[in-house]
């Protein structure tokens, strides 16, 4: 088990350094995705400085708000010319940071293709080989998990969150098939990860911060899907929620 510790202060953020939460974000990630810009510009951006930055920028958010994070279990060698999907519940903007913080390897979030509309952030994640997925239109969906994939094959960790949307209260929500789809295609191990806590530090939908909260990223075990084929689509997606329900424990939101 690895403590990562912030802040013991647990506190409801008042308006004033709510504010200074948001703007410190915001200059952050305009900072970060800069560097990644300018990098790229020059020819001199690569995966090594890349997971660098991600992991400096998620360091520095989860200090904004003192979380106080715990990491438990056995993190898998992403090292070892497997393909790798981390997938992990989601019930705040902060599962990333999280588990950027948490984890080895040079992970990148599959992330919905509106993120990349967003100035700077939009270019930077491109030119740091984030892949998107369009889900409103199906063939495009298509074509974003092929180019997923071929960059899984080529060593990058790809995180996803099956739930699709952040849960309000921390429960796992009903999942969708799309990843679950990409890791039959490229016969990967699935990670199941579960970030306990992390709904109480920005609740979804809200503007409410609450510092210094515990938060506790638990590491599943891995779930190798080689040999499976889609009639295991099923069975692969209830072992998935089966692990993160176990990990989560009886009633995250309690």
């Amino acid at each position: 088990m690895i403590r990562l510790k912030m802040s013991p202060l647990v506190e409801s953020a008042t308006l004033l350094r709510r504010a200074g939460v948001v703007l410190g974000s915001v200059g952050l990630t305009a900072l970060y995705s800069l560097l990644v810009l300018l990098r790229a510009l020059f020819g001199r951006l690569d995966r090594r400085i890349v997971d660098q930055y991600t992991r400096e920028w998620s360091a520095a958010l989860l200090r904004l708000v003192r979380a106080n994070l715990t990491v438990r279990g056995a993190v898998p060698d992403f090292a070892d010319g497997r393909r790798y999907i981390i997938m992990c519940t989601h019930a705040s903007h902060y599962d990333i940071p999280a588990s950027f913080v948490s984890l080895p390897g040079s992970i990148r979030m599959l992330a919905k293709k509106e993120l990349f509309g967003i100035p700077l952030l939009g270019q930077a994640m491109r030119a740091a080989e984030f892949p998107s997925v369009d889900r409103a239109n199906r063939h495009r969906a298509v074509q974003d998990l092929k180019k997923a994939r071929e960059m899984m094959e080529s060593g990058i960790v790809l995180w996803a969150a099956p739930e699709g949307t952040r849960s309000p209260d921390g429960r796992l929500l009903p999942f969708k098939k799309g990843c679950f789809h990409l890791a039959l295609d490229t016969e990967a191990v699935i990670v199941p990860v579960a970030i306990r806590g992390i709904h109480r530090v920005l609740p979804a939908r809200t503007w409410q911060i609450n510092l210094g909260q515990p938060v506790d990223v638990r590491v599943g075990r891995p779930i190798d899907t080689a040999g499976r084929d889609k009639e295991a689509l099923a069975e692969l997606m209830q072992e998935v929620r089966s692990s993160l329900e176990e990990l989560l424990g009886n009633g995250e939101a309690e």
